[in-house]
């Protein structure tokens, strides 16, 4: 059964819930040696994007996942902050969370997973302190797409089949490729994250920001994405962002399906 699956996961995880200037940020802490590593979601996500890596990463990482807010069992961001200004007051209360569990002057590697991508750019210039990066699926290149995406409203559905058939229907789309491996575990996650967020992310994935951001960053960089990506061709930034960097091109690996995380644990587990 997915839950119990989920649950079993979960409860290796020590939970954390910091008062992040009046927001309230949920963490989970899996493992206790080696250096911190922190993994960020993607849009409509929650901390279990990454469920199926947590347990070979916290194996040589002290890991702290969070829901970051709007997301999951975090608070929201305040009504009054206006669309334009969300995602900077996001990384600015996430960043004051993780200074509040790791200390203002811990270093730190630091991953994100599409939308989570361009959070990362964002903690990682307002900290100063990020060991490494790593880019999975980065969100926010403003290159083109592979194809059009279409997306169905789930919350529309007459039923609770019909929703979770439209869901499904929104993984193969967008996030795992080949639609046969989008287990039961995966379309649970799925759901729970979606009806769960209330952060709009989709208006920040589509900028070109990323780009800009990673050029100015100088520390090792490395990038996975699935070959089957849609929102995107890597190819078509990732060259010229690369061997404008300082330090020349990092790694760059691609994988088989659109998404990393909810289908199948990353190859890598030692990227940060």
């Amino acid at each position: 059964m997915p839950a119990a699956q989920i649950e079993r996961v979960a409860a290796l995880a020590e939970r954390h819930t910091v008062d992040a200037l009046g927001v309230r940020v949920c963490w989970r802490r899996f493992g206790r040696g080696g250096p911190p590593l922190v993994l960020l979601h993607g849009g409509y996500g929650n901390w279990m994007h990454w469920i199926r890596n947590v347990e070979a990463l916290s194996a040589a990482h002290e890991l702290w996942v969070p829901d970051m807010p709007g997301f999951g069992e975090s608070g929201a961001l305040p009504p009054e902050v206006p669309r334009a200004a969300r995602l900077e007051a996001l990384v600015v209360h996430l960043t004051a969370a993780l200074d509040a569990l790791l200390g203002p002057e811990a270093r730190f590697g630091l991953a994100g997973f599409s939308f989570g991508s361009l959070v990362r750019m964002g903690v990682a210039e307002r900290t100063g302190r990020v060991r490494r990066l790593a880019l999975v699926g980065p969100a926010g290149h403003g290159s083109g797409r592979q194809r059009e995406i279409r997306l169905v409203d789930w919350r529309q559905a007459d039923g609770a089949a019909r929703t979770r058939d439209l869901l499904w229907r929104n993984l193969a789309e967008l996030m795992i490729a080949p639609a046969s491996d989008i287990d039961a575990m995966a379309l649970d996650i799925h759901e729970r994250a979606c009806r769960a967020a209330r952060f709009q992310s989709r208006h920040f994935s589509q900028s070109a920001h990323l780009p800009t951001a990673l050029a100015a960053f100088d520390a090792p960089v490395l990038g996975v994405w699935g070959r089957r990506t849609r929102p995107a061709w890597p190819s078509a930034w990732h060259r010229p962002w690369a061997w404008a960097r300082p330090n020349g091109p990092g790694p760059w690996w691609k994988g088989r399906a659109t998404g990393c995380n909810t289908s199948g644990p990353m190859r890598s587990t030692t990227c940060c």
